[in-house]
């Protein structure tokens, strides 16, 4: 291996959030390895070209892309952070002026989501399920967007729409409900209604449940990277964990300030199951991911 290759910068593809900025604006340096942070604005159509095309060497992925990512043979392994979580029972929304639907009533009917690989929409699934035993296969749902990884075929259960936006289809009366993530609540979702009543509250008791808060954002390298440059990977994740518990103090005590960690824990490592058995559920995947062989892999990191 020349050492053109071992010294070029490593290029790391994430969000921008008060836990990111410091490395991304170079107020944490990277002590060991020069990393570029290209922008992606938004941000989803980077994680496409990591999981089609490996372009960056290390990004920022949703968990429900991890999960089959590594489902098709994608070589990509997990860095042991979580850079977005919260809980979702509140992301189940309908229209104020609708009837009132609650989520046991949504079996035979048409729920909106952005992409039936959308991480989002794991986590509800995963809860319709758990809670109200509505299955993935009982709901129409109508997608607005083809999922990240290009070798995955949508079930029979999922039909793609023409419309522009997730709110579109509920603004239409196309569907039921729609699944709306955090951002699109405050943006195209403002004013809609969760079919949970008292969603906040349902959030807490799974987290509770389960001892883990639903992760939405992981990190991943290539395994090229990780084998060839393991000492610039390394010094990217002690900054990275350096920042996040600079950071710690601008994070409230909501899950979803306290998803944002950066560690293998019980924590993570519950997480991951459970968001491996949903997503076979709901045939996302056809096996789980082997998180002990996953935990292996970058044990190194924390040692």
């Amino acid at each position: 291996m020349n050492r053109a290759h071992h010294t070029a910068p490593l290029t790391v593809l994430l969000g921008d959030y008060p836990h990111t900025r410091p490395l991304k604006d170079g107020t944490v340096p990277v002590d060991g390895a020069d990393c570029r942070y290209p922008e992606s604005a938004p941000l989803p159509p980077a994680f496409a070209r990591m999981v089609r095309e490996l372009a960056y060497d290390i990004c920022e992925m949703p968990m429900a892309t991890y999960l089959q990512a590594k489902d098709a043979g994608i070589p990509v392994t997990l860095l042991p952070a979580v850079l977005v979580g919260s809980t979702h029972h509140r992301s189940l929304t309908r229209l104020p002026e609708a009837p009132q639907t609650g989520p046991e009533d949504l079996a035979g009917r048409r729920v909106g989501v952005r992409s039936y690989g959308q991480t989002t929409g794991l986590w509800v699934r995963g809860w319709l399920r758990e809670e109200y035993g509505v299955k993935s296969g009982d709901v129409t749902w109508v997608t607005t967007e083809d999922v990240h990884v290009a070798q995955y075929v949508n079930p029979p259960c999922v039909e793609r729409s023409r419309a522009e936006r997730v709110a579109d289809l509920l603004h239409s009366h196309d569907v039921s409900a729609a699944v709306l993530g955090p951002k699109a609540i405050g943006g195209q979702g403002a004013g809609m209604v969760p079919l949970v009543a008292d969603a906040e509250s349902a959030g807490l008791a799974w987290t509770e449940r389960h001892a883990t808060i639903p992760a939405n954002h992981l990190l991943v390298v290539r395994d090229d990277v990780l084998r060839t440059r393991p000492d610039a990977v390394l010094a990217f994740y002690r900054a990275l964990k350096q920042t996040l518990a600079d950071t710690a103090g601008e994070r409230d005590d909501s899950p979803a300030g306290r998803a944002v960690a950066a560690g293998w824990s019980t924590s993570l490592t519950a997480c991951l199951e459970i968001a491996g058995r949903y997503a076979v559920e709901q045939s996302l995947i056809t096996k789980p991911v082997d998180v002990a062989e996953t935990e292996k892999q970058t044990a190194f990191l924390d040692k």
